[in-house]
């Protein structure tokens, strides 16, 4: 969008997930994504083992979605990513919990697709928007990923659809040749 036609304010990928939309305004990027619904489940039985903390609940999609007390145990999980990778029934695993400071943090370990953190994922809000727009009582929310890098993300849950944005940074220019 930046160096194709500066001027442009909305593109469609074609993913092998189906149709990507992005939606510039001034520096944010919005991307339409599928909702992905989670639901409760047994937790797995090496889980508190593998993250080191007690889990408050459990949930699956795609990916297991794990529920903590606080959003310090979130930010404070040190996981042991082989007893992670054990876990076969899911990509990934998402850790979350209430903020203080915004709505909801996360982290992403998908070990077995070899990306032990991911640092802002796009994918994993597919479920954490649905999750907490139940919870919360609310469609419009401000996530925070606690990774490393880590990264705020603007959330809207738009019933079987969900609004992903935020702030971009240029990864690489390139030429491509068909």
């Amino acid at each position: 969008m930046n160096y194709v036609d500066p001027s442009l304010k909305h593109v469609d990928f074609h993913t092998k997930s189906g149709l990507l939309s992005v939606t510039r305004t001034e520096d944010i990027y919005m991307m339409d994504f599928p909702s992905r619904k989670a639901i409760p489940c047994a937790k797995p039985t090496i889980l508190e083992e593998a993250l080191g903390v007690n889990v408050k609940a459990t949930f699956q999609s795609r990916d297991l979605l794990v529920l903590l007390e606080n959003e310090s145990e979130v930010a404070n999980l040190r996981p042991n990513l082989a007893l992670l990778a054990k876990l076969k029934n899911f990509f990934a695993i998402i850790v979350t919990a209430k903020s203080s400071n915004c709505d909801f943090v996360s982290r992403f370990f998908a070990p077995n697709a070899g990306i032990n953190e991911d640092p802002v994922t796009g994918s994993s809000h597919c479920t954490l928007i649905p999750f907490w727009s139940e919870k919360l009582q609310k469609k419009d929310m401000i996530a925070y990923q606690l990774s490393e890098r880590g990264g705020t993300l603007i959330c809207k849950d738009c019933g079987d659809r969900v609004s992903i944005g935020g702030e971009a940074v240029c990864y690489l220019i390139d030429n491509i040749n068909i």
